[in-house]
């Protein structure tokens, strides 16, 4: 029986975007499976039209629904998320019901307390109004320049944001925000030894999860489990839909086969 994936899209981007890491993958003999979040719409036309259907979505209801997803699985697959998505696949490999998982440039989970400007700043957008907690936001182009690709042309950046964004919910980044104080929502159990490997990785430009953000949630694992990180040089957020996308991918399915998932 193929082994399974669930690509676990982040905040702002649709899980379509996922389809070229989908092919990918089939080709290498993987089933792969890219479920949207609670309200996500099919395409980013329809989320763009309709996004109070994403507001006031929390972390935990979103983990929930992939665990749901996941138990209608033959076997446990390997989660592989990026942005807020690799909080979460941190989030279902810490519940055991995993056999692996990458986590591309991921939010950070409670206990993180470093807090860089960059990531700030890009949060900014949502996180300087309170009033944004139950509802959903869309990215201005100029803010996912800067969040996103900044480490891309121009010219790829208006590409990217054109075909994949779509509006957000803005309760995520504010329990991101406060976990270290209050909140369980983004707490990831660090200590689970039965859990599968872990590769977290990190894109050397990128403003929104800067590298230290990654480095410091691999701190927080126990060191008895398999608990890598890989830093990718010259790459922003936007590295998994940009013109690189590939060489994550392939570095990838090298540590999955590594470890033999």
């Amino acid at each position: 029986m193929a082994k399974s994936i669930v690509f676990i899209h982040g905040l702002w981007i649709h899980a379509s975007s996922w389809q070229p890491w989908m092919d990918f993958f089939n080709k290498q003999g993987y089933e792969t499976l890219n479920p949207g979040w609670p309200g996500d719409s099919a395409t980013v036309a329809e989320c763009r039209a309709n996004p109070d259907a994403i507001a006031n979505r929390g972390v935990t209801e979103i983990a929930d629904s992939y665990a749901k997803v996941i138990a209608g699985l033959p076997e446990p697959p390997i989660v592989i998320g990026h942005s807020f998505g690799g909080l979460l696949a941190q989030i279902i490999l810490g519940r055991g019901i995993a056999t692996a998982g990458i986590a591309i440039d991921p939010a950070p989970l409670k206990g993180v307390w470093q807090l860089p400007f960059s990531a700030l700043k890009a949060s900014l957008p949502v996180l300087g109004n309170p009033f944004n907690l139950t509802k959903s936001k869309s990215l201005t182009f100029e803010q996912f320049s800067y969040g996103f690709a900044n480490a891309v042309p121009e010219a790829e950046a208006h590409e990217l944001y054109d075909r994949w964004t779509i509006p957000a919910p803005c309760r995520p980044l504010f329990q991101a925000a406060t976990a270290s104080f209050a909140g369980s929502e983004t707490k990831v159990n660090t200590e689970n030894t039965t859990r599968g490997p872990l590769l977290i990785t990190s894109g050397e430009k990128d403003n929104i999860a800067p590298p230290i953000l990654g480095k410091a949630s691999l701190k927080k694992y126990n060191t008895s489990v398999i608990s890598d990180f890989k830093l990718f040089e010259g790459r922003g957020h936007s590295l998994i839909v940009d013109h690189g996308w590939q060489e994550v991918a392939e570095y990838s399915l090298a540590w999955l086969r590594r470890n033999g998932v």
